[in-house]
């Protein structure tokens, strides 16, 4: 990749990702709504935005309709298939209705914060590759474990439970590439970080 080329996608990913770290307002959403109604009205608010981004992606993809702007964010990968949105959208839902609140919150935020430490080095600064066959690099891959570890540290203030997190938040978003590290990254490192809870609380 020459330096124009690298200088394109990195602008693309900076766009992409600040709609991203937007999304994390799904947080403080989830927060006043159990606030005021309680968990399941909560949650149903959640689930109806995810129903707007599946009705949205249908028209989308079936009718080939660009949303304006936005249209502009999605990778080629997805012109015909689910958008990042739809995938946050029920790792947000699967992360509250499971999670403890700081776990949900840490998890959250190690996809899109994190995701995008790991997509911007990535770019910026990734010489190594993780493998031949891997578009990973271990700058963009460091990047991600740094900011997962400070965010798990800094919401659970459990060692173990943070570097659990981040580890798995890292490992599921560098190995599983055929899965969309939006559902995949909450679940896994959620989950993880729930059971060691339970055990180490």
């Amino acid at each position: 990749m020459n330096k124009k080329q690298r200088k394109s996608k990195l602008i693309f990913e900076l766009k992409r990702k600040s709609i991203h770290i937007l999304a994390s307002i799904y947080i403080l959403i989830y927060w006043i709504s159990f606030s005021w109604f309680g968990h399941q009205i909560a949650m149903l608010i959640l689930l109806s935005t995810l129903i707007l981004f599946i009705v949205i992606d249908f028209f989308r993809i079936r009718e080939h309709r660009k949303i304006p702007i936005i249209h502009l964010l999605w990778r080629k990968t997805e012109n015909n298939c689910l958008g990042g949105q739809v995938y946050f959208m029920l790792g947000v839902i699967i992360a509250f209705g499971l999670f403890e609140f700081k776990i949900a919150v840490a998890a959250i935020l190690m996809t899109t914060i994190g995701d995008m430490a790991a997509a911007i080095f990535g770019v910026a600064f990734g010489k190594h590759k993780i493998s031949k066959n891997s578009k990973k690099s271990w700058e963009g891959t460091s990047a991600e474990f740094v900011v997962d570890l400070i965010i798990a540290f800094l919401i659970l203030q459990n060692p173990l439970v943070a570097i659990a997190m981040a580890l798995t938040a890292t490992v599921v978003e560098t190995t599983f590439s055929h899965i969309d590290d939006n559902l995949a990254i909450p679940v896994f490192s959620g989950f993880i970080a729930q059971c060691l809870k339970l055990v180490f609380p």
